[in-house]
C-alpha cells in the first residue's frame, strides 16, 4: 500500500558547494525508515548527527554504497548517485527517493536493507553542476522522466521558496502511467500556490480505458516543447534529467562527472538551444 508522502512547502534552504557533511571518504550512516510512496517507489530516510543538516549544494548528488552490498560483474562494489528530494532544512537526517528496479542492484538492496544498518556515502565535486541562482535566468524548462523529479524538486524549493525570485518554470514530466507520477500531489500544490509553475504531465503507457486521466498520452514531443517552454533565443535555461534513453533524445548523453559540457544534441539542438543553456543533471 502507498503512503502519502511530500517534500513540503517550497523551501530555500541551499548551502554553497563544500558544506556537505560527506566528503570524498566513505562515511556510514543509518537507514530510519523506508516508506513505499507507489508500488517501485520509496521514500529512503537516513540518520545524521543531531541538529546537523546534510548541507549538500542546490541539486547536487551524494554517492552511495552499500556495506556488504551488491558487487557489480568485475567483483567491484556497485555506487550509485542520489539526489536528495529534503533539504538543508531538515536536521539529523535526510531523504531519498529511490525507484526499485526489477535487476537493479543498489535499489534491490535497498529495498531488502532492515531499519537500522548502515550504508556508506560520500561526495566529490564532480556530483556539483549549476548552482542556484541559475546565472539570474528568469525562464527555466524541465524535461523529466521518473525519478529525474528529484534534483528538480530541489531546483523548485530554491526557485519557489526565495521571495525575490520571479522565474517562471515549465515542467514537461514524462512517467509510465497516472499511479506511477512521482510527487504529484507537492506539484500540483506548488504549481496552484506559486503561479510560477506549469507541470504539464505525459504518460506513456496509461491504459486506453483509463477515463479518469484527461492529460496528455505517449511520450514528451517537440511540440510540447514548442508550445511551453520558452524559445531558444531567450535569456532561459533547460533542465533535463531522467533515463538515458530521454537524454538521447532531446540533449545527448549525459556529461561525465569533472568533465566540460558535451555539446548540445538531440532535439534541443535541432530546436536552436546552445550547450551553455541546458543542463543535464
Amino acid at each position: 500500500m502507498a503512503a502519502a508522502w511530500s517534500p513540503g512547502d517550497p523551501t530555500a534552504a541551499y548551502a554553497a558547494p563544500g558544506e556537505c557533511v560527506f566528503n570524498t571518504e566513505w562515511a556510514a550512516a543509518p537507514l530510519v525508515s523506508k516508506v513505499a510512496i507507489s508500488h517501485d517507489t520509496r521514500i529512503f530516510t537516513f540518520g545524521l548527527e543531531e541538529g546537523k543538516a546534510l548541507g549538500l549544494s542546490t541539486c547536487a548528488c551524494i554517492l552511495m554504497k552499500g556495506i556488504d552490498g551488491p558487487k557489480d560483474a568485475e567483483g567491484a562494489p556497485v555506487i550509485r548517485p542520489y539526489t536528495p528530494v529534503s533539504t538543508n532544512a531538515m536536521l539529523g537526517k535526510f531523504e531519498l527517493m529511490v525507484k526499485i528496479y526489477p535487476d537493479g542492484k543498489m535499489s534491490q538492496h535497498l529495498d531488502t536493507l532492515e531499519v537500522g544498518k548502515l550504508v556508506h556515502f560520500k561526495h566529490v565535486g564532480g556530483n556539483v553542476k549549476i548552482q542556484y541562482p541559475f546565472q539570474a535566468k528568469k525562464e527555466i524548462g524541465m524535461i523529466v522522466g521518473g525519478t529525474g523529479i528529484t534534483p528538480m524538486i530541489q531546483a523548485l524549493h530554491c526557485v519557489l521558496g526565495s521571495k525575490d525570485d520571479t522565474s517562471m518554470v515549465a515542467m514537461l514530466y514524462g512517467s509510465k502511467t497516472s499511479k506511477e507520477i512521482l510527487a504529484k500531489e507537492t506539484l500540483d500544490a506548488w504549481e496552484r500556490s506559486s503561479g510560477r509553475l506549469k507541470v504539464t504531465h505525459v504518460l506513456s503507457d496509461e491504459p486506453a480505458e483509463s477515463t479518469s486521466w484527461t492529460g496528455a498520452r505517449g511520450f514528451i514531443t517537440r511540440e510540447m516543447i514548442e508550445a511551453n517552454f520558452p524559445k531558444p533565443d531567450s535569456d532561459c535555461l533547460i533542465f533535463v534529467c531522467g533515463p538515458p534513453p530521454l537524454y538521447n533524445v532531446f540533449s545527448g548523453p549525459r556529461d561525465a562527472p569533472g568533465q566540460p559540457p558535451a555539446e548540445l544534441a538531440g532535439i534541443l539542438k535541432d530546436m536552436g538551444y546552445r550547450t551553455e543553456q541546458v543542463s543535464k543533471f
